[in-house]
């Protein structure tokens, strides 16, 4: 008998939080930030989709013909409780467990603006030719440069649970088009 899509779903939590405590324990460093940005770019992604094709195939392997309908729910399903159970560990874990991660992730997210900011004005200043336009750009990086003082950004959080919220139903955006692409792709034709 097959695994069903909770078996699959509680595996890619796992793997998810296995990533997660991974990077945490050994990637806390000063490029904490974009090491966790990078992972979630690109091994998260391919590691849900494994998630989901494995779902699909081993159930197809066990009823020989599945239709779009099975296909899909049978990749989506298994992403959306392995999402939804690490989103909301991971939002336990930084707002309840280690406070000092969160603050640690949200100052170097704002530090990482304020390059951001610094190299798209260096940028534009050696682009620039007129006196004038030079000087309505000094002007406006200096109003944006206000915005980093730190009694502006003291209290910003990326980790509330607005913000988790709003990602989470980003990523549900990917996962309901790579259930569309498994369920175009597995389903049988015979099946309507």
């Amino acid at each position: 008998m097959s695994k069903n899509v909770y078996t699959f779903g509680f595996l890619i939590f796992i793997a998810t939080m296995l990533v997660f405590f991974g990077v945490y324990f050994f990637g806390y460093n000063t490029n904490y930030f974009n090491t966790s940005m990078l992972l979630n770019a690109f091994l998260m992604p391919a590691l849900y989709t494994l998630g989901a094709y494995f779902s699909v195939t081993t159930y197809k392997k066990e009823v020989k013909e599945i239709g779009f309908r099975d296909a899909f729910g049978r990749a989506f399903k298994p992403m959306f409780i392995g999402g939804f159970l690490s989103m909301f560990s991971i939002f336990a874990f930084l707002n309840y467990g280690d406070t000092d991660a969160k603050d640690l992730l949200n100052h170097q997210y704002v530090e990482r603006q304020k390059t951001e900011l610094d190299n798209e004005y260096n940028k534009a200043k050696q682009i620039l030719a007129k006196k004038e336009d030079k000087e309505e750009l000094d002007k406006k990086y200096q109003e944006r440069l206000q915005s980093f003082a730190p009694e502006m950004v003291k209290d910003k959080d990326m980790f509330t649970f607005r913000n988790f919220t709003y990602f989470f139903a980003a990523v549900l955006v990917f996962y309901t088009i790579l259930s569309t692409f498994f369920g175009t792709f597995f389903r049988n034709k015979t099946i309507e």
